[in-house]
C-alpha cells in the first residue's frame, strides 16, 4: 500500500510483565506431586520444606493456599493458550493468545507473559433487519362456550431479513372472546390417598408376609356440574392391595482395623504410604448404612535422596563460515565445495540422569556464495503479519515481497570423507539479489492496513516499550528451486 510508512512486522511478541517473586530454598510450602499447565494436583503434604519438595523437579508447591503455583523445574516458556474468541460475530476482528513463563529463574528477558493479537473474520456478512407484513384478519374464537381466545399472525417478509437478521417483535398476538354460556363441567378423581400401612415393617430375614393395603378416591376435582349436566368419574373409588415381600431389618455397616502401612511408593524426592480397612465387622445389609468415611489413608514419606534429571540438548548453534580445509584460495561464487560446522551443548543433567543421546558436533559440505551478486526474483505477497501493539491504539498489521536470489545450477552431491558415499551441498551466505524495482524499491516491499474492530485492554495488561523489530533483518528466503539454503541475517 503506498504511502504507508509503517515497517514490516511479520511477527511481533508483546511482553507483559508478571510479577512474581521466587520463594526462599527452606521456606515451608504445600508440595503437590503434579505441575501441570500453570497448576498444582495431587496434595502431598503441607509444612514440607521448598527444597525437598523439589528433590523431584517434575513437583509443584505454593507458598500458602492463596498463592499461585509454581513449579520445582527450571524457568520455561508454556505452551501457547488457545486463540480467544474474535472480538466481533462478523466483519473483521482482533483475537489474542499468550504465553506464561513457568518455574524457577527467568525466560527469555525478564517478562512472565507475552502476547500475540491476530486479525479474524467470523463471517463475511453482518445481520441486516426485516420488516413485518400487515396483520391478518383475526381468527374465529376458540371455544364454543364460556372463554376462549382469537388470533391474528404477520410474517417478517417486508423485508426479508439477510445474513441472519429478523424482525423485532413477535408475529402472532391474541385477545379473548367471550361467547356468554356456560360449559358443563365433568367430573374428575381426586388424588389418591396414601396406601394404609402393613401389619409389620420389617422381618428377620427369610420370613414372608402377605398383609393388604386399602386406599380410595373422590370424584371431587372438579365434581360434575348438574347444570348443565357433566360426566362423573369413570372407574372405581377404591382399591387393595397384597403386600410384598416385608423389607428385612437393616443392619448398619461397621469398620475392621486398619491394616499395616505399605512401603514408600518412591525411591527418590517424596511419595506416599497407605493403609487400608475393610467395612466388614459387620458389613451393611439390608439397606443398612455404609460405613462412614474412607477405606484408605495416606500419609507422605521422604526419601531424602534427589531425582535423576537427564540432559537435553540445547539448539544447534550457527554454521561456520564455509571454507575448503587446506585451501588457500577464495571459494565464494564458485562450484568450490567447501565444508561447515556446528555445535550444540547437553545442558541440565544431574544426579546420575541420562546423558544426551547423538553427537555434540555436525558438518555437512557446502558452496559459499556470501557478497555474490546474483540475478533475483520478487517473491508472491507474505501473509498479513500479526495486528502491533497487540495491546493498544490504532494497531497495523502488514505483509511485504522480498527481492529472493537465484542460485547457479551446481551439483549439489558430492563425494562424503572415506567411504560414506554421496552427501547433499548446501549453498550458504548471504549473496545481493537485483530485482527490477518496484516503486523504486530494490530490496523489499511493504504494505501496512489498519487492524479493525480493536479489542479493548485490560488494566492488568501494561503495554512496555515495543520490542525492537527484527523481522527486517531475517535475509532472503530461500530460492524454491533449491533445498539446504542459508541465509546469515545481517552479514551483508
Amino acid at each position: 500500500m503506498e504511502g504507508v510508512k509503517t515497517p514490516a512486522l511479520l511477527l511481533v511478541t508483546i511482553w507483559l510483565c508478571w510479577a512474581l517473586a521466587p520463594p526462599a530454598g527452606a521456606e515451608d510450602v504445600l508440595c503437590y506431586e503434579r505441575f501441570e499447565t500453570g497448576s498444582c494436583q495431587d496434595l502431598l503434604g503441607e509444612g514440607v520444606a521448598q527444597e525437598d519438595c523439589c528433590l523431584n523437579p517434575n513437583y509443584g508447591y505454593q507458598l500458602h493456599p492463596e498463592a499461585p503455583c509454581q513449579s520445582c523445574r527450571p524457568a520455561e516458556w508454556s505452551a501457547w493458550t488457545p486463540w480467544s474468541s474474535c472480538s466481533v460475530s462478523c466483519g473483521e476482528g482482533m483475537r489474542r493468545r499468550s504465553q506464561t513463563c513457568q518455574g524457577h529463574g527467568q525466560c527469555q528477558g525478564v517478562q512472565r507473559r507475552k502476547w500475540e493479537t491476530q486479525a479474524c473474520s467470523l463471517k463475511d456478512c453482518c445481520p441486516v433487519m426485516g420488516g413485518w407484513s400487515a396483520w391478518s384478519p383475526w381468527s374465529s374464537c376458540s371455544v364454543t362456550c364460556a372463554q376462549g381466545v382469537k388470533q391474528r399472525v404477520r410474517n417478517c417478509t417486508e423485508p426479508t431479513p439477510i445474513c441472519g437478521g429478523s424482525c423485532l417483535g413477535h408475529n402472532s398476538e391474541t385477545l379473548l372472546c367471550n361467547t356468554y354460556k356456560i360449559c358443563p363441567t365433568h367430573g374428575n378423581w381426586g388424588n389418591w390417598e396414601p396406601w394404609g400401612p402393613c401389619s409389620a415393617t420389617c422381618s428377620l430375614e427369610g420370613v414372608e408376609r402377605k398383609p393388604t393395603q386399602h386406599r380410595r378416591r373422590v370424584c371431587d376435582s372438579p365434581a360434575p356440574s348438574s347444570i348443565p349436566p357433566g360426566l362423573p368419574c369413570s372407574g372405581a373409588s377404591n382399591e387393595d392391595r397384597t403386600c410384598a415381600l416385608l423389607p428385612y431389618c437393616p443392619v448398619d455397616g461397621s469398620w475392621s482395623n486398619w491394616q499395616s502401612s505399605s512401603p514408600c511408593s518412591v525411591t527418590c524426592g517424596l511419595g506416599r504410604t497407605k493403609e487400608k480397612r475393610l467395612c466388614n465387622n459387620p458389613a451393611p445389609q439390608h439397606g443398612g448404612k455404609a460405613c462412614p468415611g474412607s477405606d484408605t489413608r495416606s500419609q507422605f514419606c521422604n526419601t531424602k535422596i534427589p531425582c535423576p534429571v537427564d540432559g537435553q540438548w540445547s539448539e544447534w548453534g550457527k554454521w561456520s563460515e564455509c571454507l575448503r580445509p587446506g585451501y588457500t584460495g577464495k571459494i565464494n561464487c564458485q562450484e568450490i565445495v567447501g565444508q561447515q560446522k556446528r555445535n550444540r551443548t547437553c545442558k541440565g543433567r544431574s544426579h546420575d540422569g541420562k546423558r544426551c543421546e547423538g553427537s555434540y558436533i555436525e558438518f555437512r559440505s557446502c558452496y559459499n556464495m556470501h557478497l555474490c551478486i546474483r540475478e533475483g526474483q520478487w517473491s508472491e505477497w507474505s501473509s498479513w503479519g500479526l495486528c502491533m501493539p497487540a495491546c493498544g491504539e490504532n494497531p497495523i498489521k502488514s505483509r511485504k515481497r522480498m527481492c529472493q536470489p537465484t542460485y547457479p545450477n551446481y551439483s549439489m552431491v558430492t563425494q562424503g570423507v572415506g567411504n560414506t558415499g554421496s552427501v547433499n551441498v548446501s549453498f550458504w551466505g548471504t549473496p545481493y539479489p537485483r530485482c527490477q524495482p518496484i516503486n523504486g524499491q530494490k530490496k523489499e516491499v511493504v504494505e501496512s492496513e489498519p487492524c479493525l474492530n480493536i479489542l479493548p485492554c485490560s488494566e492488568e495488561y501494561e503495554l512496555p516499550p515495543f520490542l525492537e523489530d527484527h523481522s527486517a533483518n531475517a535475509g532472503p528466503q530461500p530460492s524454491p528451486d533449491f533445498k539446504f539454503v542459508e541465509y546469515n541475517a545481517g552479514e551483508a
